[in-house]
């Protein structure tokens, strides 16, 4: 399956996800940049509100786009220990300590000092543009673990089959658009229109989810 942007993934994925989870007690969270586009359409279709978990992935120094490994604000790394294990270990930890600082960088620069939104005893749906090694979505899951929820779901359009497997017994619930055995290698690759999405895109969709909100009289 093609997608034509983040916003034509956002919206097929809000139309799969209402025939259960529509009006439901939940909160909806994005991982930035690229999953907040398809926050905003998902938080609008369920009538939930949107929030971030920021989790950073730890590219390989020789191949940066390939994750070793994954942070959140807190709680320990997501690791390939099959491909950290050769690296230098010093600047394993500075890459950690670095993408840990960018995480709550964004935080502070998303939010704007707002604090989280509770997932305690509600529905969590973990969203992102897509996956490719999960490392990023392991961390992100892990960190909302931590504020017990009653459901995670996990949220997107496509995903390799064997990793979709795998997170099948982390989450309380898998929803994607397609699950290919034969994946072709980059999210990227699944869209027509895939540009990086900026902090500035960021902050304005934030304050379209909230406005949606707070004129929603349910």
């Amino acid at each position: 399956m093609r997608f034509k942007d983040r916003t034509d993934a956002g919206i097929k994925l809000a139309r799969l996800l209402a025939e259960k989870y529509a009006r439901a007690d939940g909160v909806v969270y994005a991982l930035p940049r690229g999953g907040v586009v398809l926050g905003v359409e998902i938080a609008q279709h369920l009538g939930m509100p949107l929030d971030l978990v920021m989790a950073r992935k730890i590219g390989h120094p020789y191949n940066p786009e390939y994750a070793v490994a994954a942070v959140t604000e807190h709680g320990a790394p997501v690791i390939n220990t099959d491909e950290v294990a050769p690296l230098p270990r010093d600047w394993f930890q500075m890459q950690v300590k670095l993408q840990r600082q960018e995480a709550q960088r964004r935080h502070e620069a998303y939010l704007d000092g707002r604090a989280p939104l509770s997932c305690r005893g509600k529905i969590a749906i973990v969203v992102d543009d897509g996956i490719a090694t999960g490392l990023t979505m392991e961390a992100a899951i892990r960190d909302l673990k931590r504020h017990h929820p009653a459901r995670v779901v996990l949220a997107v359009p496509v995903a390799p089959a064997d990793t979709a497997a795998k997170f099948r017994a982390e989450v309380d619930d898998l929803v994607a658009l397609d699950l290919p055995e034969h994946y072709l290698g980059g999210v990227g690759a699944y869209y027509d229109h895939f540009p990086q999405v900026s902090d500035e895109e960021v902050i304005a969709l934030l304050r379209k989810a909230s406005a949606a909100v707070a004129a929603d009289p349910t």
